[in-house]
């Protein structure tokens, strides 16, 4: 598994930074290593990390009491999340939920806030990635509501391949097509049907528990 040196070497926010601000944040920083199935966080928890996974693939999810489930997002290893919920000190809105075996860092909250104070480059950084989340919950609404089944997987899947919110991604990841109708909101039978119409239009190259991107934009704006 990846380690958190190097998911660390991956995150732009660091590359700014002195050495001495570096070493403080590699200091506080803690990992935890989670199942597949378990809860990293759960919902209305306080919020007093900010976290990053380090190795493995989790979902933000929040669940009625009619026993209903809605998938808000999927985090892939090199990805940072949580941060508005740091910064409002309010307890978290979603549960986070390890969709295989992970390796997960927390930032104590009192090290994200030294760093607001002391990073011009990390305030930027974090702008640039409320903007780009915002921009995500805005589109998965839209697909929600106005896309097909076969739409909503091809957009679940360029998600993962945002480079702002997941950073030193390959055009490859391994997912399976269970973890992927997590992310799209549909069933496991009806992503494999979508996987094959996208591999048809020459979108993507799909192998066991691996897809390939081979036209990103195509993804991005597929509409049968």
């Amino acid at each position: 598994m990846r380690s958190l040196d190097e998911m660390l070497a991956l995150s732009p926010w660091i590359r700014d930074l002195e050495p001495g601000q570096m070493a403080r944040v590699r200091a506080a920083t803690v990992t935890r290593e989670f199942e597949a199935g378990s809860y990293v966080c759960r919902k209305d928890q306080r919020c007093d990390a900010w976290i990053g996974v380090i190795d493995g693939l989790v979902k933000l999810s929040c669940i009625a009491r009619s026993g209903k489930s809605v998938t808000l997002a999927g985090i892939t290893a090199g990805s940072w999340f949580g941060e508005g919920s740091v910064l409002k000190r309010e307890r978290r809105k979603y549960d986070v939920v390890a969709l295989r075996g992970s390796r997960i860092a927390f930032m104590p909250e009192a090290t994200f806030r030294w760093l607001l104070d002391t990073s011009l480059s990390f305030n930027r950084f974090l702008i640039l990635q409320l903007n780009e989340r915002l921009g995500q919950f805005i589109g998965m609404v839209e697909h929600d509501r106005l896309l097909e089944p076969d739409a909503r997987v091809a957009r679940a899947l360029a998600a993962l391949f945002n480079p702002v919110l997941y950073p030193g991604s390959e055009p490859r990841i391994q997912i399976s097509q269970e973890e992927l109708g997590y992310l799209a909101g549909t069933s496991r039978q009806r992503v494999n049907q979508a996987l094959h119409v996208l591999k048809k239009a020459g979108l993507v190259k799909v192998d066991y528990s691996l897809i390939t991107v081979l036209d990103l934009d195509g993804l991005r704006s597929f509409d049968p």
